[in-house]
């Protein structure tokens, strides 16, 4: 798996700014043992964290279904801030990770600063590649099973790191999740959604997926362009047959979709609705 590079920044809960390079994770965290902790990733624009409050409200509902103890929203804002000035960049990626804590403590919660991909405006401008892969679960057994922690950001992640690795190594550039019934989930760290006529067609929250902050920014900004919203249960072959297909996520912000396992998305280039949509985010963000 691709390794995570090293943050520009590292604050605390309790301690404040810290050396990058100093350890700050227990051995017996079970964050670290068992994969019990939760994350936010955003976008820090002009040296100003976009959507903040909404990451934070996701963040304590992950924390909540986890059991985690999280510390309050301002003192994480505020952490957040200090790392974004010991950082000294004003373009950057911000992620809030909590975790259990070692045993007889509290927990740990820290802000860690880091770069944003070089490539992302290049494969915005081209489009990317993406594939489809076997989840394998049926979406319904999560509605009645909170145990399987569904639309929760926790450090367990391996599958989703597993499954971008296997869209590199067969050419592409990303992949969609599918269901065991190929109803379309998401990507693995990504929203998915695809355009046909003036309707703009994502997978239903209550198929477990993530209730991401950038896919309700898009709803929103869809809106105010006049299109039609639809969230349901769909098949692999309505996605496949749109005009144009895009993902969304806080860092890569929307990406369009080109080709679909190998095949063109509409004209097989990115769509002129991704990208007015996707102006209109960065407009936001930018504000």
């Amino acid at each position: 798996m691709t390794p995570e590079p090293r943050p520009l920044a590292v604050a605390v809960h309790g301690r404040g700014v810290v050396d990058p390079q100093e350890p700050v994770i227990h051995a017996d965290d079970p964050g670290l043992l068992r994969g019990l902790a939760a994350f936010e990733t955003l976008r820090v624009y002009g040296g100003r964290a976009f959507a903040l409050d909404e990451h934070l409200a996701r963040l304590m509902r992950s924390c909540e279904r986890m059991g985690l103890e999280m510390p309050p929203a301002p003192e994480l804002g505020a952490l957040a801030r200090e790392a974004i000035e010991a950082a000294g960049v004003r373009e950057c990626s911000l992620r809030f990770v909590i975790t259990g804590g070692p045993a007889g403590s509290g927990p740990v919660a820290m802000a860690l600063i880091g770069t944003v991909p070089d490539h992302l405006e290049t494969a915005r401008a081209a489009g990317i590649e993406v594939i489809t892969l076997q989840l394998g679960t049926d979406p319904r057994a999560r509605i009645d099973a909170p145990w399987l922690l569904d639309g929760v950001k926790s450090t367990s992640y391996a599958v989703n790191m597993a499954a971008r690795d296997e869209a590199l190594r067969r050419g592409a550039d990303d992949a969609v999740f599918l269901a065991a019934d190929g109803i379309v989930l998401e990507g693995p760290t990504t929203n998915v959604w695809w355009r046909r006529d003036e309707t703009l067609y994502t997978p239903s929250l209550d198929l477990g997926i993530l209730a991401g902050v950038t896919r309700a920014w898009v709803i929103r900004l869809a809106d105010d362009l006049g299109f039609e919203i639809e969230d349901g249960w769909y098949p692999r072959s309505d996605m496949a047959t749109a005009d144009e297909v895009f993902t969304s996520s806080s860092v890569r912000e929307l990406m369009p979709v080109v080709r679909l396992d190998g095949q063109p998305v509409g004209k097989g280039v990115p769509g002129e609705v991704t990208l007015a949509l996707q102006a209109g985010l960065r407009g936001a963000a930018e504000a």
